[in-house]
């Protein structure tokens, strides 16, 4: 049931933050979906504060995160300031 749950969200991001109609993997897309994961990541790394693998891989979701959110001010500022609105990175 967990799996299905997740899934289901996956597509609701990819759907939510897409370009265009086949779109799965702009910067928007991936950006959205990583943060997701590290929303998720941090949630469990608040209860199980001994999972250092976890926490390592946090960091790396959050490195890739920002490269791409780099990426994607450079090339296309609008996109990228609605971007970190709707997701609430940035104040």
């Amino acid at each position: 049931m967990k799996l299905t749950d997740s899934m289901e969200a996956k597509t609701k991001t990819i759907e939510e933050f897409r370009i265009h109609e086949h779109d799965t993997g702009s910067a928007d897309v991936q950006i959205a979906l990583l943060t997701q994961r590290i929303n998720h990541l941090t949630e469990h790394l608040q209860k199980n504060v001994k999972d250092h693998s976890s926490r390592r891989g946090l960091l790396k979701m959050v490195g890739q995160r920002r490269r791409l959110l780099d990426y994607l001010h450079t090339t296309d500022a609008d996109r990228y300031q609605a971007l970190t609105r709707k997701l609430k990175l940035r104040k």
